[in-house]
């Protein structure tokens, strides 16, 4: 049977020292009725499927292009069976929302915008190499796809992550050599017309070591130079994986279908508006606050709706509103656009390079560990710190790379920080997006797991936003952090950078914004957001409208965000300069390391040990592998007691004879009481001794003097070989262990010492000492059969069948027969008849002496 035609191409990357990868894209194989698929292979190690499908109509009451990316994780790509209840695959991780973002970000400029028909990228990551990650392979998957599936796409775009490694930017690098990267950086973009490559989406920041690499090892300091060469260094990479996309385009992508493509306003309804309203919009666009100005061009909008019910009558009047809304929008962005590129003038009246008025507070929280309050302009962020122990770190049920998270940065923007309404719940894509950017920036300056052993929980509240939020959050979570107790080793500030570009004079002239507005970004060509410390950039994201971007004008770009960035740490150094003392309500965590082999001991059988000492202490204990425990409590002086018994236990102190220890029962038996000395070393305290605290007088049972959980002060009697230890009460330490006599009253002395029993048989000259005779064989020899049966009771001359048999099982069911005076005279008139009946059954069940075999008890 003829199978399907497979068409293949290969991109190789080419890293030097480092090796080479290869990025191999097929077709015809999977997926053959999706408009496009691709299955990607990394040196045929991982491989992720991608297919573009588009709707067969179009979504005509849409006024935006509706593109959705979806990354579906199989879990069974990386080995695993789902953690699910369910054991299988949910709601899609972190991880695969964040790659989401990546594919979708340079996608999206790369189809008409006035496209209707809804399409849809799907990756699926059927196998991963655990030391590589897929994001990249899924992207360029994505672009081969979406090439090939006949759809007007623009394409292709490249996308390549580089590492700064020792020096060396390395494609595709492993996790494993990601550990010593300075910095990384995700760059995707496409050949324009002359050959250069455009581009069109930046995801970078400092790798998690990049502190210790640069201050200890002496590498290069990720500064804007440094940064402004990878993104030259990636260009070569890009244009590799551009032409095997575009080989691939060459022999197996369909024919370009016709899409119907809906203006979002004709020419004629856009001239009007603006003979209508440009000067009032022109007017409104120059008042500073948000709100009044957002106001006043609802009014101006108002106006030209009723002006235009009477006009355009041929219109229906549904898309005829739509229209309007589009072309009045349209109206706004090139007065911002043409005031900014001919006069350099701004909405709220600032200059090009000029930053909005910035304020900075901590402490506005009460009880919470740490809290700080960030405000540039209308945009406020509330920053709120949580530590705790290293045990409530994030457990991430990851395909391939880290799979714990100690500090977690969550990000929210509730709909009144808009002034307006909507639905609050689950966090949406871009919620999740700004966060992992945010941690991104402050993670470069945490202190170690050794210095600093607490797991960190950092929430950044949008309660005011007038762009540029997520900078924002890099603010105020230094602020929050500083404000907590966590000693950063370097502040972090971060500003948002537009773009707006356009023909002046006959000349394309590109104009960067510094802090940008909303409006100014949703009317600018480019979103452009700079974190870092005084002295190196730690995170970057780049956003653009365009198909791509020149460098030279994100390198411009990055040092005018310096300039922004050094003044924004001015502020927060005047707030807050180093980091404050820690909460009364923050856990103190005490840290200290035992033997490995002792780990055993400190959490004792199934736990037993450790929870004892967190429930006697109120500490929470952790302990790792290589045997450091981490103790944290809300005062001080728990977890110090905690440490001290823990301490006990790893480097115990063996009692020595007259010792004197206050200790707690853990055990009562018939013949004394174990009491505890130190943790995990108890002694017996014998029963002869527990009679001392009953002031000499003769006790029936431990339980009478003392219980499990009471508390009695004891002195250490010896220790013997086996370092089993024996108590004594203090006073009576010389006291021998045995119980003393009772009195004889008027008993007759018993001179034979057996009184009117028979002479014991003759045991020939053999002792009592089993050990000592011959012992008979267990298993069965020739003469067994010969041996004299020995005698039962039933062989005596009473007739036990002329009477019913009664049967045990019937003796629970019978009442005990109380012994009466006549068969007991000695407790005839005894009151305490219970306690001697306890005593009674006691003795009843110790275990029977052996009874000879040669000796018959029935033997006259």
């Amino acid at each position: 049977m003829e199978g399907p035609e497979i068409k293949a191409v290969e991109a190789v990357i080419d890293n030097g020292s480092y090796g080479k990868r290869t990025l191999r894209f097929e077709t015809g194989r999977l997926a053959q009725q999706a408009d496009g698929a691709v299955a990607a292979y990394l040196d045929d190690d991982s491989m992720v499927l991608s297919t573009t499908t588009a709707g067969s109509s179009p979504k005509e009451n849409y006024d935006f292009f509706p593109l959705t990316v979806d990354v579906e994780e199989k879990m069974y790509a990386a080995g695993k069976i789902p953690g699910s209840f369910f054991r299988r695959e949910g709601r899609p991780s972190t991880e695969a929302i964040l790659a989401c973002r990546i594919i979708d970000r340079p996608l999206r400029p790369l189809f008409p915008h006035t496209l209707r028909n809804e399409v849809q990228v799907v990756e699926t990551v059927l196998a991963v190499n655990p030391d590589d990650s897929y994001d990249m392979i899924a992207l360029n998957a994505a672009s081969a796809s979406t090439l090939i599936s006949g759809l007007p796409f623009s394409g292709p775009v490249g996308g390549v992550r580089l590492a700064l490694i020792d020096g060396q930017w390395v494609a595709f690098p492993r996790w494993s050599e990601r550990e010593r990267a300075v910095f990384e950086i995700v760059v995707a973009g496409r050949v324009i017309e002359n050959g250069d490559v455009a581009i069109a989406m930046i995801e970078a920041g400092a790798g998690k070591n990049a502190w210790s690499l640069i201050y200890d090892e002496g590498q290069a300091k990720p500064d804007e130079e440094v940064v402004a060469g990878g993104l030259e260094a990636a260009k070569p990479f890009i244009k590799v994986l551009c032409d095997a996309q575009n080989e691939l385009k060459k022999i197996a992508a369909k024919e370009t279908r016709d899409f119907p493509l809906f203006p979002e306003y004709t020419d004629d309804l856009y001239n009007r508006i603006d003979e209508i309203a440009h000067a009032d919009l022109d007017e409104a666009l120059s008042i500073a606050e948000k709100l009044p100005r957002q106001e006043r061009i609802h009014e101006i909008k108002e106006r030209v709706r009723e002006t235009l019910s009477v006009e355009f009558t041929d219109m229906d009047e549904a898309e005829k509103d739509k229209e309007l809304g589009n072309a009045f929008k349209e109206l706004q962005r090139q007065i911002v656009r043409r005031r900014i590129l001919t006069q350099d003038y701004r909405i709220d009246g600032r200059g090009l390079r000029d930053i909005r008025t910035l304020s900075a507070e901590v402490d506005i929280v009460p009880r919470v560990h740490g809290s700080a309050l960030f405000q540039r302009g209308e945009t406020q962020i509330l920053g709120v710190t949580t530590l705790n122990m290293l045990k409530m770190e994030q457990q991430i049920d990851a395909l391939s790379g880290p799979q714990t998270k100690r500090y977690m940065h969550n990000y929210e923007m509730p709909p009144y920080s808009t002034g307006e309404t909507g639905r609050i719940g689950t966090p949406k894509r871009r919620e999740i997006g700004h966060g992992a950017l945010a941690e991104k920036a402050i993670v470069p300056v945490l202190p170690s797991r050794e210095e600093f052993p607490y797991a960190i929980r950092q929430v950044s509240g949008a309660i005011g936003s007038n762009g540029s939020t997520s900078m924002g959050s890099v603010c105020a979570s230094t602020l929050s952090l500083l404000a907590a107790g966590v000693p950063l080793k370097a502040p972090v500030a971060g500003i948002a950078m537009g773009l707006v570009s356009g023909d002046v004079d006959g000349e394309h002239v590109y104009k960067t914004l510094t802090d940008i507005l909303g409006a100014e970004d949703a009317f600018g060509d480019m979103d452009f957001k700079v974190a870092g410390t005084a002295d190196f950039i730690t995170a970057l994201q780049l956003d653009t409208k365009l198909d791509g971007i020149p460098a030279d004008v994100l390198a411009g770009a990055l040092k005018q965000a310096h300039e922004a960035r050094t003044t924004i740490l001015e502020v927060i150094n005047e707030c807050i300069d180093g980091p404050a003392e820690m909460s009364p309500t923050a856990p103190r965590i005490v840290t200290i390391t035992i033997p490995v082999d002792k780990i055993g001991e400190v959490i004792g059988p199934k736990g037993k040990m450790i929870n004892q000492i967190q429930e006697d202490t109120g500490a929470e204990i952790t302990i790792e592998d290589d045997g450091t425990v981490y103790i944290a409590s809300e005062g001080g002086e728990a977890a110090a007691k905690a440490k001290e018994i823990i301490d006990q236990i790893a480097n115990p102190h063996v009692p020595e004879a007259g010792e004197t220890y206050t200790g707690k029962v853990v055990k009562t038996t018939s013949f004394g009481a174990f009491v505890n000395l130190t943790p995990g070393t108890d002694g017996l305290l014998h029963i002869s001794q527990i009679r001392n605290l009953a002031d000499g007088e003769r006790i029936d049972a431990v339980e009478d003097v003392l219980k499990e959980g009471d508390t009695v002060e004891v002195v250490v009697q010896g220790v013997d070989d086996r370092g089993k230890i024996s108590l004594a009460i203090p006073g009576f330490e010389n006291q021998e262990s045995s119980a003393p006599r009772r009195d004889r009253d008027d008993r007759p002395r018993r001179d034979d010492r057996r009184s009117e029993r028979r002479p014991r048989r003759d045991r020939d000259d053999r002792d009592r000492d089993y050990d000592d005779r011959p012992r008979r064989r267990r298993d069965y020899d020739d003469d067994y059969d010969d041996r004299p049966r020995r005698r039962s009771r039933r062989d005596d001359d009473r007739d036990y069948d002329d009477r019913p048999r009664r049967h045990h099982e019937d003796r629970d069911d019978r009442p005990r027969r109380r012994r009466n005076d006549d068969r007991n005279p000695r407790y005839a008139a005894d009151e305490n008849y219970d306690e001697y009946r306890a005593g009674r059954e006691e003795r009843h069940e110790r275990p029977r002496r052996r009874v000879r075999r040669d000796f018959d008890p029935f033997e006259d």
